[in-house]
């Protein structure tokens, strides 16, 4: 091995000190439980204190909601501009989309099972088990439009409140499969997402399915854990992307004719950082209102561990990308995506874990995601805004780090597990944390192999009936996605065409692309 140059020493010093300081800090595995768990149960809350927890959770609602802003600023600065105004729209669809789907059949597939007995004292299930029984539900029933026990104050935040995080695995497929997807192929994606594929896993882990159960029927912990949805809104997200993408195939001009792949430069990246402050802004509401109760104090626990998480996972990615790269500068980009990875990562288990826990989540999905982003662009997967990796790569590792870190401090009975073992160990500290962390891994492998399975199907099936497939024509493509909504982001410069260059190997002409080497320690 060669000498590292300066620049490449103090980075290797830098990650090397960021984990020697967590090592530091980490407290002994025998750590007594604290018991700071579950929140008060609705027989001590007075009115008062249930209608606070009713709008902790719609101001909850609204923070996740005004994500979509952040999403569609990151999507469309890294994109070209030339497909601005379609990016950008996607966001918009979104909602509309998924409450559609959500509405009159996905909530309640997802949580027909549930009731609110602990937060607002609603103590009817708002449905029963449609398919399975016991600790085997796989899809609930009741609730549809809201109706029947569904029609009540605590139903509907909550229903709010799941519309947004549905809103957010909707809107990650569009980063991935950006400049490439037929405007009327993801309204029906949309659709799809709020009414099958979000409430199917959804009614196996946050329904009470039996992905949930699996601490009663197995023994493994508490079950499936995932307090805010590292796995049941990121990685759900970032597999469907990675299903899409794999069905779009690359951008035209992505690679050249040797095979390796050429830069393809966002045209504002400015605009990409601001949205990804408009996500950590709004991913206070994701993480610290999943308590779905103001009078549930651990909620300081979490906006904490969220911000510890994105600061480091920001530094990390800064320093591995410095260390990693042909040039070794810092890249705003991955940055930024080191930022998103480590929200992404801290989302599962950021009620579960203490601060230093939070540190090292971060500093690990810093890494990762500028690893991933480079090994899916290698592989011949074409992700614009890196969306794979921050929310399905890392969307994984935040679900393991749940077994992994958990200390047993929050958590209760879990799941309604009936385990004399309260509250959420990981293997760190006993406790039966390595039943936990064996639930953690079957929800990945669900995701990984079950999820995605069934939305690359989705996925060929839908492009094998649209007239044309779900890709634009190649004309339409080169021109810019603009033309498809009939407005130009930037009429300004992009009233004439823009400058091209034949490099695709067909001898068509593509928007310029930069031809870039891969990082020489790849």
């Amino acid at each position: 091995m060669g000498r590292l140059d300066g620049r490449r020493l103090r980075a290797k010093l830098a990650v090397v000190a960021c984990l020697a300081g967590a090592t530091l800090v980490m407290p002994g595995v025998a750590l007594a439980n604290s018991t700071d768990g579950g929140g008060t149960t609705a027989d001590k809350l007075t009115h008062g204190e249930i209608g606070l927890n009713l709008l902790w959770i719609v101001i909850g609602a609204v923070l996740v909601i005004f994500m979509q802003a952040g999403f569609a600023l990151v999507e469309t600065g890294f994109c070209r501009a030339k497909h601005a105004a379609h990016v950008v729209f996607y966001e918009l669809r979104d909602l509309r989309a998924g409450v559609r789907g959500l509405l009159p059949c996905g909530f309640a597939l997802m949580f027909g099972g549930y009731s609110f007995p602990g937060l607002f004292g609603y103590d009817h299930p708002v449905g029963k088990a449609l398919l399975g029984s016991g600790n085997h539900v796989f899809l609930w029933t009741g609730g549809y439009l809201l109706g029947g026990h569904a029609y009540d104050v605590a139903v509907m935040a909550f229903f709010l409140y799941m519309v947004a995080f549905m809103d957010t695995t909707a809107t990650i497929p569009t980063g991935a499969m950006a400049e490439r997807w037929k405007w009327g192929s993801f309204c029906i994606w949309g659709l799809f997402c709020g009414a099958i594929y979000y409430p199917l896993f959804g009614a196996w882990t946050w329904g009470g399915g039996w992905l949930a159960k699996l601490g009663a029927s197995a023994g493994l912990g508490h079950g499936y854990v995932d307090f805010a949805g590292s796995g049941v809104v990121h990685m759900m997200g970032g597999v469907a992307g990675l299903a899409g993408a794999l069905v779009l195939g690359p951008r035209i001009g992505k690679y050249g004719p040797d095979g390796k792949p050429r830069t393809i430069a966002g045209h504002h990246i400015p605009m990409a950082m601001l949205g990804t402050f408009i996500l950590l802004f709004g991913w206070f509401g994701f993480n610290a209102a999943s308590t779905l109760a103001a009078t549930d104090h651990r909620f300081t626990v979490i906006a904490t561990n969220t911000a510890i998480a994105a600061a480091f996972g920001a530094v990390a990615a800064m320093v591995w990308v410095m260390r990693r790269s042909p040039t070794h500068k810092p890249d705003p980009g991955m940055m930024a995506n080191g930022m998103l990875a480590g929200l992404v990562a801290i989302t599962a288990p950021c009620a579960f874990v203490q601060p230093w826990a939070a540190m090292v989540i971060g500093i690990v999905a810093g890494c990762i995601v500028v690893e991933a982003v480079w090994f899916w662009e290698r592989k011949g997967v074409d992700d614009p805004v890196g969306a794979i990796s921050v929310h399905g790569v890392c969307g994984a590792w935040g679900v393991l780090a749940v077994g992994i870190f958990a200390d047993g401090a929050y958590g209760g009975d879990w799941n309604g597990t009936g385990s004399s073992i309260q509250n959420v160990w990981g293997i760190l500290y006993g406790h039966g944390g390595g039943g936990q962390f064996m639930a953690q891994i079957a929800g990945v492998a669900t995701i990984g192999i079950v999820m995605f399975g069934i939305v690359y199907a989705f996925f060929r099936i839908q492009n094998a009936v649209t007239r044309g497939g779900i890709r634009p024509s190649a004309e339409l493509e080169l021109k810019g996605m603009d033309e498809e909504m009939g407005v130009l982001a930037y009429p300004e410069f992009l009233g004439s065409s823009p400058a091209t260059t034949p490099a695709n190997g067909n001898g068509e002409a593509i928007t310029v692309a930069t031809e870039t080497s891969e990082p020489s320690s790849v």
